[in-house]
C-alpha cells in the first residue's frame, strides 16, 4: 500500500476543529500517510507579517497533496492594525494565502461538487447533483490592484479606453482599480477540464456561465473558447447562461444542471449558491487542483465566533478528504468514505446545529469514522 506525504494546514478558527474530524475519518478508512503540519493564516500574519511563510511553501513542494482548513482574512487597514507593534509601518501588505497558493502552484481548477444527500433536512430539493468548475488563478482574483491609482496608470487608461473618460478627472485617492485578467490558456484548460469530467462521469451537459453581453473582452473570450471546445465533445450537450440569470434558473430548475464552468469570481459566487442548495457551507467541499499538486478544503471560512466550540459541521471537510483520496487514486477508500457520510446523513441520528441537532464537530466525525470501521471489519 502506498504511503503518502500530506501537508496538513489547519489554519485559523474552526479550520482546526473540522480538520481534526477529517483526520479521524481518514484514519478510519485506512489511509496510510505521513501528515506534516504547516503554519498558515492569521497568526502567522500577526506575528511574522507573512500569512503564507516560506517553510509552508517548501512543505507543499515536498508533499503529494494537502488538506487545508480555513483562514481569517481582513481588509488592508484592519490587517495592518493587528500586526505586532514591531511589524507595523514596514509596508507589509496582507494577501490571502490560499489565493497565493493557487497561483504559486498553478492550482488552476477549483472543483466544487454539490450533491443533495438523501435525508439531509437542509436540502433545497432532493436529487440535486451539480459540479462547478471555477478557474482558480486569474480573473478579478489575480491580485493586480491599485489604490490609490498612480498617475501613469491613469494616463495609460485615458490613452487606451474611451470608457475611462468619466473617471479621468478623479484624483488617485478617489477611486480604486482591480484588474480582471483572463488568458486564453486559462480559459481553455478550465473549460476542457469541465468537459472531460462530464465525459468521464456521465454528465450529459456542460453549462458555460459568463457575462459576455456586458464584460465583452474577458467574458466574451471565455464564451467563445467554450463554444469552440464544445465541438470536440459531440456526445455532450452544451448551453450557456449569464451569471445573473443562472442564479435564478438554478433555483427554479436545479435538476437541469450538472457540470458548470465559469471564470474565477462568477464560479466562486455560483458554487456558494449551489452549496446552499445542498445544505449550506457545512456541505461545501472544494479541491484546488493543478498538474502536480492538489489542495483540498471546505469552502467555508474560519468562523471566529464559533472557534473553540466544536460546533461547526465537519462534513464539508470530510468530503474534501474524500476528494483528496479520489485525486490520489484511492477510489475504493473515497467511495467508502462517501457512503459512510451518506448513511449518517440519511439516518439522521447525528446532526450538528446547522442540521437542527446538537452533535459536536467531533461527534459527527466519530460517527462517520465508526461507520467506516464497521465497513472495514
Amino acid at each position: 500500500m502506498t504511503r503518502y506525504k500530506i501537508a496538513w494546514l489547519p489554519g485559523d478558527g474552526v479550520g482546526v476543529e473540522v480538520m481534526e474530524a477529517a483526520r479521524i475519518c481518514l484514519d478510519a478508512v485506512g489511509f496510510e500517510a505521513d501528515y506534516t503540519h504547516g503554519d498558515i493564516g492569521w497568526e502567522c500574519w500577526r506575528t511574522e507579517g507573512e500569512a503564507f511563510p516560506q517553510r509552508t511553501i517548501d512543505l507543499l513542494k515536498a508533499s503529494d497533496a494537502a488538506m487545508f482548513g480555513a483562514i481569517t482574512s481582513k481588509p488592508v487597514k484592519d490587517a495592518e492594525a493587528e500586526l505586532m507593534p514591531e511589524l507595523r509601518g514596514k509596508g507589509l501588505v496582507y494577501r490571502s494565502p490560499i489565493v497565493r497558493m493557487r497561483q504559486m502552484f498553478d492550482l488552476y481548477t477549483c472543483l466544487r461538487p454539490c450533491k443533495a444527500y438523501p435525508g439531509n433536512p437542509l436540502n433545497y430539493q432532493e436529487g440535486i447533483d451539480m459540479v462547478i468548475f471555477r478557474e482558480n488563478t486569474e480573473d478579478l482574483y489575480a491580485g493586480v490592484e491599485f489604490s490609490p491609482v498612480p498617475d501613469d496608470v491613469k494616463a495609460v487608461l485615458r490613452q487606451h479606453s474611451k470608457a475611462f473618460a468619466p473617471f479621468s478627472g478623479l484624483s488617485g485617492d478617489d477611486f480604486a482599480i482591480t484588474c480582471k485578467i483572463n488568458t486564453r490558456k486559462g480559459c481553455e484548460r478550465i473549460i476542457r477540464a469541465a468537459f472531460e469530467y462530464a465525459k468521464t462521469f456521465g454528465y450529459p451537459k456542460v453549462t458555460i456561465i459568463h457575462k459576455a453581453n456586458v464584460v465583452r473582452a474577458t467574458e466574451g473570450m471565455f464564451l467563445e473558447i467554450g463554444k469552440a471546445i464544445a465541438k470536440e465533445y459531440p456526445g455532450i450537450a452544451v448551453d450557456d447562461a449569464n451569471v445573473d440569470a443562472i442564479t435564478m434558473w438554478m433555483l427554479k430548475n436545479p435538476k437541469n444542471y450538472g457540470v458548470m464552468v465559469a471564470t474565477n469570481l462568477f464560479g466562486d459566487i455560483v458554487s456558494d449558491l449551489a452549496a446552499q442548495m445542498v445544505g449550506g457551507l457545512g456541505f461545501g467541499c472544494s479541491g484546488n487542483i493543478g498538474g502536480k499538486l492538489a489542495v483540498f478544503e471546505p469552502s467555508h471560512g474560519s468562523a471566529p465566533k464559533y472557534a473553540g466550540q466544536y460546533k461547526v459541521n465537519p462534513i464539508a471537510t470530510i468530503l474534501a478528504a474524500k476528494m483528496m483520496l479520489e485525486w490520489l487514486g484511492e477510489i475504493g477508500m473515497a467511495a467508502r468514505m462517501e457512503k459512510a457520510v451518506a448513511e449518517i446523513i440519511a439516518e439522521g441520528q447525528v446532526r450538528t446545529y446547522d442540521m437542527g441537532g446538537s452533535a459536536t464537530t467531533l461527534d459527527m466525525g466519530e460517527a462517520i469514522a465508526q461507520r467506516l470501521a464497521c465497513v472495514r471489519c
